[in-house]
């Protein structure tokens, strides 16, 4: 097995591939029929691309005209990334005579730059600033796919829908709002059939973490009075309200914990249910464990009858669940700092930490990526993790195996 979002794998022949990808990209065009070598994820971008009555012969579109695409791109919230995208991007398109590209959420292209003479080139077929690359105008091409399947994607020579696109091939990763987890762009590196590389692929996704986390940094959620808890990775939760921060108690931090997953609030029976796996513990010891709380919140942050936090809350555990639920599985992992309260035995913690971690785990063996499985298997986390050391054998390049098999193999005599 090799990954699939990989447009050629070391013993390829370019040419030999080119020549059959050109036959196979003819024979569904004129025929309708898919035929090998084309991967899946080309495939289906060209039965999107046709249903969509996209033209093999046409050309992407301008939609942004330079009166509008200066103001638009602006104030776009990917803006404040550029200077470190071009900090990580600009000499690797310069030295390979590539360009590095920046898209919208509707595919349209935002920043182009790099060679010169590349630029030149690309010009004719219209991937330029202000171009729309989106799959339904300009069919197969690495940004454009790449946000119509929300994953990192390469897109070689032929694969492209496009017959004047292609003598190129490019790169791209999705690039998301780092706490909503909502698709913002796409980052690419286009350029020649050299690009045809695994290395290429894990490049623009390394530096699409990068923005994203660069975007983290600079901009904070809208606050409106919102309490924000971190509780992922740590066994004593953050808490931040109105520019004050709190460091929490095990105990505290389990009770924020779970009355941030019920708006609605506790009463004193549920909430000891949910707290305590002795069963002989008091009410009086939860009330007292809350009024001690209280003292350290204020009074206007923990109601009571039932008991409910009085503000709304962004909880990092919640992004997570958010970014999953949308699809944006990089993006949820990349706000996995680690497990919920980890040395928490709080029946409501436990749960939940069970359900987020296992929820995460099965989207990443899903979408099979080396780079997210890698980050995963090597995090302290998931150093001991059997499954997804063996879905990180089977998805990279055969090379790679050996190492990661022998690991699989050593997890699993362990377990015996």
């Amino acid at each position: 097995m090799t990954d699939p979002w990989v447009a050629l794998t070391a013993d390829t022949d370019p040419g030999v591939r080119l020549g059959q990808l050109r036959h196979a990209h003819e024979v569904f065009t004129t025929a309708g029929r898919l035929e090998r070598p084309v991967r899946p994820v080309v495939g289906e971008s060209w039965r999107r691309s046709a249903r969509a009555r996209v033209s093999p012969d046409g050309a992407a579109l301008v939609e942004l005209g330079a009166d509008d695409l200066g103001p638009y791109r602006d104030g776009h919230p990917l803006a404040p990334a550029m200077p470190l995208i071009r900090e990580l991007m600009s000499a690797y398109a310069m030295d390979g005579e590539h360009l590095l590209a920046v898209c919208d959420a509707h595919g349209r292209l935002l920043w182009v730059e790099g060679h010169a003479s590349t630029r030149q080139a690309a010009d004719r077929m219209n991937f330029v600033e202000g171009a729309c690359w989106a799959e339904s105008v300009a069919g197969t091409n690495a940004p454009g796919t790449a946000i119509a399947v929300d994953r990192p994607v390469q897109v070689f020579a032929a694969e492209h829908f496009l017959r004047p696109v292609q003598q190129w091939t490019c790169a791209a990763a999705p690039l998301h709002d780092p706490h909503t987890g909502r698709v913002l762009g796409a980052v690419d590196i286009t350029g020649g059939n050299r690009l045809a590389h695994p290395h290429s692929l894990a490049f623009v996704q390394a530096v699409a973490r990068a923005a994203e986390s660069q975007l983290a940094l600079r901009t904070r959620p809208p606050d409106g009075g919102t309490i924000r808890l971190s509780a992922l990775g740590r066994d004593e939760a953050l808490l931040v309200t109105k520019g004050r921060k709190f460091r929490l108690s095990r105990r505290h931090s389990e009770i924020l914990v779970t009355l941030a997953r019920h708006p609605e609030g506790l009463g004193g029976d549920e909430l000891l249910v949910e707290l305590y796996e002795d069963e002989s513990v008091t009410p009086v010891t939860l009330r007292a464990e809350l009024s001690r709380l209280r003292r350290l919140l204020g009074p206007d942050l923990l109601s009571s009858r039932p008991y409910r936090l009085a503000a709304p809350v962004d909880a990092d555990f919640d992004t997570v669940a958010r970014r999953l639920a949308s699809g944006a599985v990089a993006a949820a992992l990349s706000a996995y700092p680690g497990p919920l309260l980890p040395g928490s035995q709080a029946p409501s913690v436990v749960r939940l930490r069970g359900r987020l971690n296992g929820q995460l785990r099965a989207a990443l063996i899903a979408r099979a990526d080396p780079g997210l499985l890698a980050d995963w298997a090597y995090s302290p986390w998931g150093e001991d993790d059997l499954q997804v050391w063996r879905a990180l054998a089977a998805a990279v390049p055969a090379r790679q195996r050996p190492a990661l098999l022998a690991r699989a193999r050593a997890l699993d005599a362990e377990r015996r």
